[in-house]
């Protein structure tokens, strides 16, 4: 990564552990595999293509932007005045032995109103479109340059069929992980996966809806939060090549 890309520093010099910019400038080669997991050749792609910068920043607020819009805001609580019960002062001032107290409906009692608690609201904001889809192009040349992302050759069903889906996850192997018993094959089907399709293929949706950890998206729906939430992306042939129009376009 190190040696494809430049980060900004500040104007003061500072060594920052994470930069806010990174810029890309040499290609990326993207492994393409069939569907038994078999390596059948390279695509080089040239990080211009998607922009050739990512900020970590941008992509930040676009993903709290989504989580935002996803809130129902309809949190409720009841101020003192809300709740049942009398207002009547619960005994003397003076004379009792007792603190100093009021109606029974303040919040420093049981059953009483919440102080300053939280009313229904419209969690709802929109940032500028032009940063939403910039963000969407870095979220993808990420995961390029992460090395998290595969094209597979060929990804078509004759009809829906969640075992054949489920078969071509295990047989694409991304690495190793070391167990008691030793090391061990980490494939597709161990993590969450975003399977991208060039326009909506109904029996690749339906193949994999009820794998748990497994989204399907057309290539022209990705959006930035779709695209980091899942931990590995995988292309058809077609969805990349989709992908790199609209990235061509939007420049």
């Amino acid at each position: 990564m190190a040696d494809s890309t430049t980060a900004s520093t500040p104007e003061n010099g500072a060594d920052t552990s994470v930069a806010r910019l990174i810029e890309v400038t040499a290609s990326i080669t993207v492994p393409v595999v069939n569907r038994t997991g078999a390596e059948v050749g390279t695509v080089s792609i040239d990080p211009a293509e998607f922009g050739g910068k990512i900020s970590r920043q941008l992509m930040h607020d676009v993903v709290l932007m989504y989580l935002a819009n996803q809130r129902a805001g309809t949190h409720h609580t009841l101020r003192r005045g809300q709740v049942a019960g009398s207002t009547k002062k619960l005994f003397r001032q003076k004379g009792t032995g007792n603190a100093r107290a009021g109606t029974k409906r303040t919040n420093k009692r049981r059953g009483g109103g919440t102080a300053k608690g939280p009313k229904p609201r419209d969690y709802e904001y929109h940032l500028p479109k032009k940063a939403v889809k910039a963000a969407t192009r870095m979220a993808i040349l990420s995961k390029f340059l992460d090395g998290q992302a595969i094209i597979v050759e060929d990804l078509n069903f004759g009809a829906p069929k969640t075992k054949e889906m489920a078969g071509v996850l295990k047989a694409i192997k991304i690495g190793k992980k070391t167990t008691e018993k030793g090391d061990k094959d980490v494939t597709l089907a161990d993590v969450t996966v975003l399977i991208g399709t060039e326009k909506l293929d109904a029996n690749v949706y339906k193949s994999a809806r009820n794998i748990q950890g497994v989204k399907v998206l057309p290539a022209a729906e990705f959006n930035c939060y779709t695209v980091l939430k899942q931990k590995r992306l995988v292309l058809t042939r077609s969805a990349f090549e989709a992908l790199r129009t609209f990235g061509k376009t939007a420049e």
